[in-house]
């Protein structure tokens, strides 16, 4: 159990040092234990109330204080990239997408995309894996939580998205 915590502690100072996200791989070889432990132990420094966030590129602590907002936007899947490059290239970070479903209620799928990189991975698995968007459920309508470190940048977003007709009115 000591040896449990005392590797939480270091996950924690690792994570807290890095300038870049840390993949559960990564920490797993570093730390010589399984990757689902990595991401058991996460599991549990987040419900313990550390703000660690998982990113396509791995983990990392939430950026300090930003500015938030929720768009509600609408498009075709072969409009996802450019969606999501509009906000990421203002500056933004797509936290999460979510859809109203007249059966199971809302529906949120964690995204985490904050760059163009993260844009070109998430579209790659996509359809890599034949995915689908929870968009697709509700007729491309769906909710993005996007932050972003200035309320400039959020006007930005929201402006650009508007001008691409992605924002549903």
């Amino acid at each position: 159990m000591a040896d449990n915590n005392k590797r939480r502690l270091e996950l924690q100072n690792l994570l807290h040092a890095s300038e870049a996200p840390i993949t559960a791989s990564h920490l797993a070889h570093r730390f010589g234990v399984s990757r689902q432990t990595i991401v058991g132990d996460i599991a549990l420094l987040r419900a313990s109330g550390e703000k660690i966030v998982p990113t396509p590129r791995g983990y990392e602590y939430a950026p300090a204080e930003q500015h938030v907002i929720k768009l509600v936007c609408r498009h075709f899947p072969d409009q996802t990239a450019d969606e999501m490059s509009l906000v990421v290239n203002h500056g933004g970070t797509i936290k999460d997408v979510e859809i109203a479903h007249p059966l199971y209620g809302i529906l949120v799928g964690q995204l985490n995309v904050s760059s163009l990189a993260d844009v070109k991975s998430f579209v790659t698995k996509m359809q890599a894996d034949d995915g689908h968007l929870l968009s697709e459920l509700t007729n491309g309508i769906h909710t993005h939580t996007i932050m972003a470190d200035t309320a400039a940048q959020i006007d930005e977003i929201r402006a650009a998205l508007d001008q691409a007709g992605y924002l549903y009115q």
